[in-house]
């Protein structure tokens, strides 16, 4: 698979480190020469010197017989540009583009990436991603990730574990016996900086994150079990009136009207025009640096704060001085990775990542065949793959037990006529099941081989 990537930032690095790795071949275009140096030094990846929306750039990357072209540079009107000179130049059958200006998504103007206008297959709007993955964290606040599956059947949760975890120092081959009812399986755990699967003997100890698949209607006897017995927020403050804030805001207006929202935005104008855009959400024009703008908000009976400003260091200072007030929980927005070792010591409940949330969501689109989604967890540990069975699966027909499955891969969860299975070493996958597998990353070559047929992997 040959295929095009328009920006070598954090997000283009990042899906072609993913994709190089799988043997596609590689071209990313980016203007900044220190940047495609970077990439080029350091994946198997070819690089192009130049702006990614000039036709003899994009020649020169290959566009003529590229299977797909995925255009992430900072500027939305390049991505836009990059696409529609690859459909009516050199005819590329798959397009992706990330676009952040939110006009440019408003309904009013759902024409305008049709094929006859604009022909962009797939639109990636890393605003309106980290916002929807933000909402789902309110709706379970003991969990620090949350994926939906299967149409909502199936949950990929992430869980802190402490000292009142009760299933702490326990194999986790006794789950079963002590919650023979409860439909979950442990597929990752990260303990000390360093993410594994684990075998049936290992034990969940304090400190550790722990990755969950689970039948969603299991979920609150599943937090139970793992100590998280949390209630939903009924009282948020949102730091930052930006397109993320600002989507956020008005999904929690819609789908949650019992919370109580206030907003805090630094610039004057762009508070006034939130608080324009909004219909029940109090609006605070102020610096959350501030500790009078923190106690207007009432910071000290908020259950949950949500960081999301563009600056990394204002999220962490004010999500840390929010909790030193008083609020329960804090969701924070981190785009630097080199802070992540720093984030259980200093005392942040959630991270969110948009680069990983963006890359997640773009791997889902350029995965072949029965794939329908993919998201990569932990920042490189794995990646939980929803895929459908085809007959000639090696997988199918027999006990998983037999399969031969590779070392660090694990069938989660199993959907079959609606009815959701969690397997055990007997359990048979049949032909056209649903099927959640996690695989570590060192593993994903071995399913791509195993699979090649039956999930149709590159």
């Amino acid at each position: 698979m040959k295929v095009v990537i328009c920006g070598a930032g954090q997000v283009g690095f990042n899906i072609a480190r993913y994709l190089a790795s799988e043997n596609a071949d590689i071209t990313v275009i980016d203007r900044d020469p220190a940047l495609v140096s970077k990439i080029t030094d350091s994946l198997d990846v070819k690089g192009v010197i130049g702006f990614a929306s000039h036709p003899d750039v994009l020649q020169k990357a290959g566009a003529s017989d590229a299977d797909m072209i995925i255009a992430v540079t900072h500027a939305d009107e390049v991505n836009m540009v990059a696409c529609q000179i690859c459909h009516s130049l050199f005819d590329v059958p798959t397009k992706i583009a990330r676009i952040r200006e939110q006009n440019y998504l408003d309904p009013m103007w759902s024409d305008l990436f049709t094929r006859d206008h604009m022909p962009i297959d797939v639109i990636i709007s890393p605003e309106i991603e980290v916002a929807d993955a933000i909402e789902r964290r309110l709706q379970i606040p003991g969990a620090f990730d949350v994926y939906p599956l299967a149409d909502g059947k199936v949950s990929l949760i992430g869980v802190h574990c402490t000292e009142e975890t009760p299933i702490i120092h326990t194999p986790l081959r006794q789950l079963t016996e002590l919650f023979p009812t409860l439909n979950v399986v442990v597929v990752g755990i990260f303990r000390q900086g360093k993410g594994f699967v684990p075998t049936p003997d290992d034990e969940l100890r304090p400190g550790d994150d722990v990755y969950l698949v689970l039948d969603h209607t299991h979920l609150n006897r599943t937090m139970d079990a793992f100590g998280h017995s949390e209630l939903e927020a009924r009282r948020v403050v949102i730091i930052g009136g930006g397109n993320i804030g600002l989507y956020l805001a008005k999904a929690v207006e819609e789908k949650h009207p019992q919370v109580k929202l206030k907003l805090i935005e630094l610039d004057k104008k762009r508070a006034e025009f939130v608080a324009r855009s909004l219909k029940k959400t109090v609006v605070i024009h102020g610096d959350s640096l501030d500790a009078e703008i923190l106690n207007e908000a009432n910071i000290s009976t908020t259950e949950t704060i949500v960081a999301v400003t563009n600056d990394d260091e204002v999220n962490i200072l004010t999500s840390l001085l929010a909790k030193r007030h008083g609020c329960k929980r804090a969701v924070t927005l981190i785009n630097t990775t080199s802070y992540t070792p720093l984030i259980s010591t200093l005392g942040i409940d959630t991270v969110v990542n948009p680069r990983s949330i963006t890359v997640s969501n773009i791997l889902q689109h350029v995965r072949r065949g029965r794939i329908r989604s993919v998201h990569t967890i932990a920042d490189g540990l794995g990646e939980v793959i929803e895929a459908e069975a085809l007959e000639t699966s090696s997988l199918v027909g027999v006990p998983i037990r037999e399969a031969k499955l590779p070392a660090g891969v694990i069938v989660g969860a199993i959907v079959r006529d609606g009815e959701v299975i969690i397997p055990r070493g007997g359990t048979v996958v049949r032909s056209q099941d649903l099927v959640v597998i996690f695989s570590a990353a060192e593993a994903v070559k071995k399913i791509e081989k195993l699979f090649a047929v039956k999930l149709e992997f590159f």
